[in-house]
């Protein structure tokens, strides 16, 4: 019930108002979001790659419904990785870009989203590195997945995000893994009907291990974008069993969870990606965040609470 409530803040204008104006809630966004420019992004990448993490950065917003702002977007994404490959932080996409499709005009028609996604890919690989097209709302998922599936002659390592959450996600995994495509596998953070998506959180465990299986077993390339500790153990084990290398999969997690634990699979010679957001349209992101991550609900409301 209560991620359920979260979700359903994240649309609510009034709250939107009421946490973004409150001057105590930088100390939480801040935990949770690189800063709101490139460059502030590209500082948090450059300390991150210092300490043996993989990075993909993510340019905040989405359901962009006026083309010039789609056109600002995909055009934010392309002096993004020219910063990053400036400063030599791209190589063999140790830093890369998550697109959301709705954020450079998926829903805008005449190809608007196909034609900006592959500027971003462009970019990207003249920066020497790779494209994620991150999941969003159910509506999304068909029309992204096609794209992914036009660009990818052109651009190969064009990757593109499943959602455990989703009944239909098995199928798609398994579809994408004979393909041997780079995808990444997440529970899901969008608030979807019953019809659609799994609602209890055992179900939407078992479909993330029913998925993990069809990537780890296929000959792709497998994101696998979890905190939970006993999806990562199962990760770890499938890996042995499969015989897979270590540089043939990698783990990812949020900026600003479980840090330690990033830093301790990084250790193990995994390849472990953090998931960094930049830029001032934070507040959908910040609460789907919390609905993942209940307990630091608190945290967040002592955050705004006026200083006496």
């Amino acid at each position: 019930m209560l991620r359920r409530a979260l979700l359903a803040a994240s649309a609510s204008t009034r709250l939107r108002e009421l946490i973004t104006t409150a001057p105590q809630t930088r100390a939480i966004v801040d935990r949770y979001v690189a800063g709101e420019t490139a460059d502030e992004a590209v500082r948090v990448t450059r300390k991150l790659r210092a300490a043996g993490l993989l990075v993909t950065l993510d340019y905040l917003g989405e359901d962009t419904k006026d083309p010039a702002q789609a056109a600002a977007v995909t055009d934010e994404y392309i002096q993004l990785v020219g910063k990053l490959g400036a400063e030599g932080l791209t190589g063999g996409g140790t830093a890369e870009v998550s697109v959301k499709p709705t954020a450079v005009g998926l829903f805008l028609g005449g190809g608007t989203a196909q034609e900006n996604i592959s500027r971003i890919c462009a970019a990207a690989r003249e920066a020497g590195t790779t494209v994620t097209l991150d999941a969003e709302e159910f509506a999304a998922i068909e029309p992204t997945l096609r794209i992914a599936a036009r660009l990818r002659g052109e651009y190969g390592d064009l990757g593109c995000v499943i959602q455990a959450c989703l009944r239909r996600s098995e199928a798609d995994v398994t579809a994408l893994a004979a393909y041997g495509t780079r995808v990444r596998l997440c529970k899901g953070a969008y608030e979807e009907p019953d019809s659609v998506a799994f609602t209890s959180r055992r179900e939407v465990d078992l479909s993330y291990a029913r998925c993990l299986r069809a990537l780890m077993n296929g000959p792709g390339y497998p994101m696998l974008a979890t905190h939970d500790p006993r999806l990562i153990d199962i990760t770890t084990s499938l890996a042995l069993l499969t015989g897979r290398a270590p540089d043939s999969f990698e783990y990812q997690m949020l900026y600003g969870i479980r840090p330690a634990e990033q830093r301790r699979l990084a250790g193990t010679g995994a390849r472990m990606r953090v998931y960094v957001p930049y830029g001032g349209d934070w507040y959908a992101y910040l609460v789907r965040r919390l609905a993942e991550r209940p307990a630091n609900l608190a945290f967040f409301l002592r955050s705004l609470r006026p200083e006496r």
